[in-house]
């Protein structure tokens, strides 16, 4: 199971910056793709997705480091143990 914790980590890690890249990909394709009218509501829409969604992804790659450093090999079984 350490293994499988580990192993989930690496792609936790993988997985956060990868998701921004493609956030901010489809962030530039829309905007190019909208009339000029809505532009600006668009803009405004990905910078406000952006801004709340790249904290989440640094969360997600630290929480893989973490598992990938065996951080969470043995979790506590009671709150004595704390």
């Amino acid at each position: 199971m350490n293994q499988i914790k580990r192993l989930l980590g690496i792609i936790w890690i993988v997985l956060g910056p990868a998701a921004i890249a493609f956030m901010f990909m489809q962030a530039a394709q829309k905007i190019t793709a909208a009339a000029p009218a809505a532009k600006a509501n668009i803009i405004l829409q990905w910078g406000i997705i952006i801004t709340i969604f790249v904290p989440i992804a640094i969360g997600l790659v630290i929480f893989g480091y973490y598992a990938f450093k065996g951080e969470y090999d043995h979790l506590p079984e009671s709150s004595l143990e704390l």
